[in-house]
């Protein structure tokens, strides 16, 4: 549509390098790839995100940070080829349930969003320890248009996942899950996996 590439049976990979300065300070470095028939296997884009948080020495009820995350993607696969995403996180830990809030703003620098303003983009994790290695939960993502000027329910975009997460040594991280799109703009069913290692 418009001269992007379909998205359905395509993988997404991406390569995250992040490195923490300071026990506040920390930047990311992404390379986006698609891998897929009909030209879709390339090269997608590339952003940096630096990232501030409250340090734990300060001893907040809850961890609050915030990540300012810029870049480019090539038109075949975003429309809006130039964007500037603000994610605040908040998240908080009781014994073994987790939760953690991310009411993300989404700029465009260049494409049909460009002079829209402001897109909010909500996020939203809950899970449980069911043992020491394994937290099982729920993951929502949505794009709801404009700031409080909202587009139509059919044609926001709404996603719930079902996640799991493995917690079976302290140098690895993974994060996996199935979601499935609650509207006519939302992919119907994307499967994802996350796989970290700390140096």
């Amino acid at each position: 549509v418009d001269g992007q590439l379909p998205t359905n049976h395509v993988a997404h990979e991406t390569i995250e390098i992040t490195h923490g300065w300071t026990p506040w300070f920390e930047t990311g470095f992404y390379f986006f790839n698609a891998i897929g028939s009909d030209g879709r296997t390339a090269y997608v884009g590339s952003h940096i995100r630096p990232r501030i948080a409250a340090p734990i020495s300060w001893k907040w009820p809850v961890g609050v940070s915030i990540s300012f995350e810029f870049g480019f993607q090539k038109k075949e696969f975003s429309a809006n080829t130039s964007t500037l995403e603000i994610r605040p996180i908040i998240d908080k830990k009781w014994g073994g349930l987790y939760v953690s809030f991310n009411p993300t703003l989404d700029q465009s620098f260049a494409g049909p969003d460009e002079h829209r303003g402001l897109i909010f983009s909500p996020n939203l994790k809950g899970s449980y320890d069911v043992s020491k290695a394994v937290a099982l939960g729920l993951e929502y993502y949505g794009s709801t248009g404009p700031f409080f000027h909202y587009e139509p329910i059919r044609d926001e975009e709404h996603q719930i996942f079902a996640a799991i997460d493995l917690n079976t040594s302290p140098n690895w991280e993974f994060n996996g899950g199935f979601g499935l799109g609650l509207t006519n703009a939302t992919d119907k069913a994307i499967f994802k996996i996350i796989i970290g290692r700390r140096f």
